[in-house]
């Protein structure tokens, strides 16, 4: 009798394979957590993005009802354009947490603008600008070696120095001297500034010049020096009227000025999108950089159509991410949402009008020394021989030119004249032109694309290099040290995708 056969072994049914995790980018939080969450963005850019409208309308001399419009104008695009870049459509939108304001490189250009001509001219060179970005997105990655640090912290370094003029004007009246209560005020509010910055937790912190703004305003109170009477005459809800001011015009050398805006602003974005990309360990390919390039250029046109200006990313949101942590880019789409609500509520816009303009000088001279700061953070990369020296030199003279001599150029025809009385249009050209000259030869043996340190960094993040090896499918990421090369990168954006599941892969 022989052994019966052993029964088969039972076989477990076979497990379906489980299906890729989500990246932390494209995981939407719960409600209860998203809009805390989506607010304090709102609440870390809110400075900045009011500055903007506050400053180029109070230049043209608009009325208090008029400054209040530009500032509902400015942040119902903002809230657009903050969710045009983190949801995306088609090819536009890089689908990263980045938030959208107005930039601080296209302040002076628009006020020569604005006096040369009028605001519609503004608004009209604003469109020609975001048509020229959607134009130019998918080439740009070879045109960054022309902005390395020593160029674009020179840039930034002007914006920040060019601006205190405003600072100033705001602390006198526009008037030769300030009283002495308005240079208190606007020293209390700087005070109210470093204390929070010195004390603070971080994530409070993040909003010290709004906060000592709100505290500044408080305490002018009881000196009569708050102006809220426009207050109770805005509505609580209207809606954002586009062509408010006028059909808009597009005078060529405004249009001209604009569009070196637009070169910066997509430096700019582009060391934002980097750095985020870093943060939150997602791949920032060519292809994703033009879709968030075009997705700027669309913003900046809308902006244009509903009375507001140039939109670009803004690098203090970017710290933030790395704060919190947070990688769901539906956080800024929450807080896109907060500020389109805002900019239908006319009594927000009102209520920032009527902010006492010691109060915005005092916090005006840490904004604007920030973004001066950002360049100097940026210039320290650069190796300083005497030709480095020699761009931030001569480029920083051109710009400050126009600043400390309002009519050094009153003689010159127009088109000149709006290019050059922008100290921060002129220094940028110059620095581009010079670096061309002087550094020609290594900038023709870089790499295609290079990480610029963006200007509106409250606190920016510094990237480290992206890189992509084609030969082993594996992408890594390397810290930079300091000081990098004379006209070199710190990142590196590659040019093609990685395989699938090497997206991310650490070396």
């Amino acid at each position: 009798m022989t052994d019966a056969p052993p029964a088969p072994e039972a076989t477990q049914p076979q497990q379906p394979a489980a299906p890729h995790a989500k990246h932390p980018v494209d995981e939407i939080p719960r409600l209860a957590r998203l809009f805390p969450l989506g607010l304090q963005h709102v609440l870390a850019m809110y400075a900045g993005a009011v500055a903007v409208p506050l400053i180029v309308g109070g230049a043209l001399g608009y009325s208090a009802e008029d400054l209040a419009f530009l500032i509902s104008a400015d942040l119902f695009v903002a809230g657009i354009a903050s969710i045009i870049q983190s949801v995306g459509f088609w090819r536009f939108g890089v689908r990263l947490p980045l938030m959208q304001g107005v930039t601080f490189a296209a302040v002076g250009p628009m006020i020569s603008i604005g006096t040369t001509f009028d605001i519609t001219a503004v608004f009209g060179a604003t469109i020609a600008c975001g048509l020229f970005m959607i134009l130019v997105a998918p080439f740009f990655s070879q045109l960054l070696r022309y902005f390395p640090p020593l160029v674009t912290g020179t840039v930034i370094l002007i914006i920040g120095v060019s601006l205190m003029d405003v600072a100033a004007g705001w602390i006198t009246n526009q008037g030769e001297s300030a009283a002495p209560s308005d240079l208190g005020l606007a020293a209390g509010t700087l005070l109210f500034i470093v204390l929070i910055e010195r004390f603070a937790p971080a994530a409070i912190a993040r909003c010290s010049v709004l906060i000592g703004l709100a505290l500044g305003t408080l305490a002018a109170l009881p000196m009569g020096k708050v102006d809220w009477s426009g207050v109770g005459e805005a509505g609580w809800f209207a809606l954002v009227t586009p062509l408010h001011f006028g059909v808009p015009t597009f005078p060529v050398a405004a249009v001209l000025s604009m569009l070196v805006v637009g070169l910066v602003i997509m430096v700019e974005t582009t060391g934002d999108m980097i750095a985020v990309g870093e943060i939150i360990d997602k791949k920032v390919t060519k292809k994703r950089l033009a879709d968030g390039l075009r997705a700027d250029g669309l913003s900046t046109v809308l902006g244009g159509f509903f009375n507001t200006f140039p939109y670009t990313a803004f690098a203090q949101n970017v710290g933030l991410v790395s704060l919190t942590g947070v990688a769901s880019r539906f956080v800024a789409t929450m807080a896109g949402l907060i500020l389109v609500v805002l900019g239908l509520v006319p009594k927000v816009g009102a209520v920032v009008e009527g902010v006492p303009s010691a109060v915005l000088g005092g916090a005006g001279i840490a904004l604007f020394g920030m973004v001066a700061a950002s360049g100097i953070r940026s210039l320290s990369k650069v190796r300083f021989d005497n030709k480095n020296i020699l761009v931030v030199a001569v480029s920083l003279g051109v710009a400050m030119l126009p600043t400390v001599k309002p009519e050094i150029y009153a003689d010159f025809p127009t088109w000149f004249q709006l290019i050059f009385d922008s100290g921060i249009s002129a220094g940028a050209i110059t620095a581009i032109g010079l670096n061309l000259l002087l550094n020609g030869d290594q900038l023709r043996g870089i790499q295609d694309t290079q990480e610029i340190a963006p200007h509106d960094a409250l606190r920016a993040v510094q990237p480290a290099v992206l890189t992509y090896d084609t030969a082993t499918g594996t992408s890594s990421t390397v810290e930079v040290p300091a000081p990098a090369s004379t006209t070199g990168s710190d990142a590196v954006v590659d040019g093609s995708e990685p395989p699938t599941g090497q997206s991310g892969e650490k070396a």
